[in-house]
């Protein structure tokens, strides 16, 4: 990785797509510093850091600590994730979109593009009128709000809405002037700032125990066993590793041409493979999974009741919470539905197999056209179903630690379950921008890049 920036580094323009992309990342984190007023930040973040282990700590992971701090940039970029989810999925149930993104070419793409911008506003809309009413509402009766009034309540509202349409249009031009998708970008840019927290979490963890501290409902704090944390270290290292090698990972799939005189000339008889990822989506069903598995909380923020301990939708939100079985069961669901989903829209064994039969290639033993098809089906259905499971078994493997931990008397453990993900969306994101990368070199023919 490093010596492929390097050599990046080496070719001007290249140079300044990274310099753009890191002067833009610099902008996200300098937004995500800039608090909104009329908010008491102190007894929010407060409030978060005790709710750690809950959808509320996810999100503020996913945000880069900006949504403990109220700042501008507090919605991050999951109004847009949500954005893309329902647009996807209404051009599979419309068929006039349908035939927009199939037929439409770069106008109906624009098009698509449009729809998705405005269906971003509009969510980031209802999320900031609920993350408002959250804060009005507060904890155990006491508002977050250092003013009331509905001047106060436009400002804010305002605020979360223009931070949220911002970081889409600065996603967008990262992947068009940057390196890699921009969205995922942003998205790895704010889990990494999170670092420094995360182990600070660790050491005040271990350092509480040392001092014989006990956490409890009234009291929460972090605590964690020493022996744990070689434990945490080594495994974490030893995920990223499965997580590359899964990555890297691919069936490839024989194709062998037949030979055709053409003239004077005879073309074909060699031989070629096709090959496919065994987690060909990446980590699109994770963030759209998560998107997905928050919507519980964003309604939460709705009901005043909600944040009074014994309600209904307290209760309710308890068992959505990201360290409860019931949360790990829909969200393990959501990352199999989503792997199957954009599979399907990637794959296409149908037009795989009729471009073969008019280039004259086949997959040995199986007849050009419908059983090629069928085979190329069923292949794409087994690496699916395997990488699926791959993703949410890694995705839920720290909050299974984590949860064990907790038996121990280390709370600090429960919050492994946010960092599990997280190290997915990382390592995910660092590959797909790192192969971004070679791919423009290759482009330009630099030679020695892979030595």
């Amino acid at each position: 990785m490093i010596q492929t920036i390097k050599n990046a580094w080496k070719v001007p323009e290249l140079r300044g797509k990274i310099l753009f992309t890191v002067f833009a990342l610099l902008i996200f984190r300098v937004g995500a510093a800039i608090p909104v007023p009329f908010i008491d930040t102190e007894m929010l973040k407060t409030y978060i850091e005790a709710q750690s282990g809950s959808i509320f700590g996810l999100l503020n992971v996913m945000s880069g600590d900006a949504f403990a701090q109220a700042t501008v940039f507090a919605l991050s970029i999951q109004p847009y994730i949500n954005s893309s989810i329902i647009i996807q999925l209404l051009t599979i149930a419309i068929p006039a979109l349908e035939r927009l993104q199939k037929e439409g070419g770069e106008e109906g793409k624009k098009k698509l593009e449009a729809i998705t911008r405005y269906a971003t506003v509009g969510i980031a809309i209802i999320q900031a009128f609920g993350y408002y009413t959250f804060l009005r509402v507060g904890t155990n009766g006491t508002s977050l709000l250092t003013v009331q009034g509905v001047w106060p309540a436009i400002v804010i509202i305002t605020a979360f809405v223009a931070g949220s349409a911002f970081l889409m249009w600065l996603g967008e031009q990262i992947t068009e002037f940057g390196i890699g998708n921009g969205i995922s970008i942003i998205l790895f840019a704010g889990i990494v700032a999170r670092g420094p927290a995360m182990v600070g979490t660790i050491y005040n963890g271990v350092s509480n125990w040392a001092s014989g501290l006990v956490s409890t409902e009234e009291n929460p704090i972090s605590i964690m066993h020493p022996a744990f944390v070689p434990f945490v270290i080594v495994g974490m290292l030893l995920l990223v590793a499965f997580i590359v090698f899964i990555t890297d990972a691919e069936r490839r799939i024989p194709v062998q041409y037949a030979k055709r005189v053409v003239g004077r000339k005879m073309y074909g008889g060699q031989s070629s493979h096709i090959p496919i990822k065994v987690n060909m989506s990446g980590v699109l069903p994770i963030i759209f999974a998560q998107a997905i598995a928050s919507i519980p909380a964003t309604i939460g923020m709705f009901v005043p009741s909600a944040q009074t301990k014994g309600s209904g939708w307290n209760t309710f939100l308890t068992i959505f919470d990201t360290s409860g079985w019931v949360y790990g069961i829909v969200y393990f669901l959501l990352i199999i539905l989503f792997s199957y989903f954009y599979n399907t829209i990637q794959f296409n064994p149908v037009e795989v197999a009729n471009n073969l039969k008019k280039n004259g290639g086949f997959i040995p033993g199986f007849r050009p056209g419908k059983p090629t098809s069928d085979f190329l089906s069923r292949v794409i259905s087994r690496l699916t179903i395997f990488g699926a499971i791959y993703l949410g078994i890694v995705a839920l493997l720290p909050t299974i630690v984590g949860n064990i931990m907790a038996l121990f008397k280390s709370s600090a453990g429960r919050s492994l379950g946010i960092g599990g993900t997280s190290i997915i969306i990382v390592v995910g994101v660092a590959l797909e921008t790192v192969k971004a990368l070679e791919a423009q070199l290759m482009m330009r023919h630099y030679k020695g890049f892979l030595e």
